[in-house]
């Protein structure tokens, strides 16, 4: 094992495919000569050259559809958007081409495609740059979606993320690339719909994914002081779901919070605060409860936008007030 950063880790895998197999390559707003907004492709473009990594202008719609076409064409594309809110701008290619073009052309296409970057609130950003988009995407049938929540995941998905044949969205956050953890320097892989107990416990059941669950782990810390014991789930992968680990855990706990990061309506937390109310009535012994973001624009005042967000403490009241504590 080795210890590194989740930007390296999100490196090493993209490095190690490109070199693996050379049909990868990494397109974006200044991915090349700039080494990445944040980093992630540092030493890449000198490796590979500027027709493997390559920079593109300011058009996320424009570079997006050129790497649907690539992926078509036999590519492995990855699609580095510099930030989730901006591949609002290209929501129509990965829609209604990268999703549905296996599905419309009987089989005939595949699109190889990861689309790549930081998602959800980072700090200082406001309401146009804080947002966290996982539904829309997760929405939609012929996109699969993974949410590393440390280096070692974000190494093992990204792998297999650009080995699949299928459009792949991988979420990051702006503030986990500093985050150092773990990471095995022999080759592994992470597979589709495989969540992770990251703490057992048999009192309450957490899940989250993604920047969440060093929060929930840090929860889980300060109520095991008050005598509760916390399952943490970290979900990975959100399309597929491994809605087994989930449904297991709740029957052993009978009690859950979920959190997420985004808001509330229609959020993939609300969904899946639908599927445990659904399929483990009969086990539940409290309602389950959804710590999200607040539902409204992200203030710029950073008090504000600590309050608007999910935190260890908002994740311990919840938990307390499911067991009655």
């Amino acid at each position: 094992m080795s210890i590194i950063t989740f930007r390296e880790a999100l490196r090493q895998a993209i490095d190690e495919e490109m070199e693996r197999d050379s049909s990868v390559i990494i397109l974006g707003e200044e991915v090349a000569e700039y080494h990445g907004a944040y980093k992630v492709s540092q030493g890449l473009f000198e490796k590979y050259g500027s027709t493997r990594v390559i920079d593109t202008p300011i058009s996320e719609e424009g570079f997006t559809g050129i790497g649907i076409g690539a992926a078509m064409a036999g590519m492995r594309p990855i699609v580095e958007w510099m930030t989730f809110n901006f591949s609002l701008q290209a929501i129509d290619q990965v829609y209604n081409n990268a999703a549905k073009m296996r599905y419309m052309s009987g089989g005939q296409f595949s699109v190889p495609i990861v689309f790549r970057g930081p998602n959800g609130p980072a700090e200082f950003l406001a309401a146009q740059h804080s947002q966290a988009l996982q539904s829309i995407y997760c929405h939609c049938p012929g996109l699969k979606v993974m949410v590393p929540g440390t280096p070692y995941d974000a190494k093992g998905m990204l792998k297999t993320a650009i080995r699949d044949d299928n459009p792949v969205v991988f979420l990051e956050s702006e503030l986990m690339y500093g985050w150092k953890g773990e990471v095995p320097q022999k080759e592994y892989l992470i597979p589709f719909g495989s969540a992770d107990i990251k703490r057992s416990g048999a009192d309450v059941t957490i899940i989250t994914f993604s920047k969440p669950v060093k929060m929930a782990l840090e929860a889980a810390d300060a109520l095991a002081q008050m005598g509760i014991e916390t399952e943490v789930i970290d979900l990975r992968s959100l399309r597929p779901l491994d809605e087994e680990t989930i449904y297991n855990s709740v029957k052993k706990t009978n009690r859950c919070v979920v959190v997420d990061e985004a808001w509330p309506y229609a959020s993939v937390g609300s969904h899946i605060g639908f599927l445990v109310s659904s399929a483990c009535f009969d086990y539940l012994d409290a309602p389950v409860q959804l710590i999200s973001g607040e539902d409204v624009p992200m203030p710029y005042n950073h008090s504000l936008e600590l309050a608007a967000q999910p935190s260890a403490a908002k994740i311990v009241e919840a938990v307390r007030s499911a067991v009655n504590r």
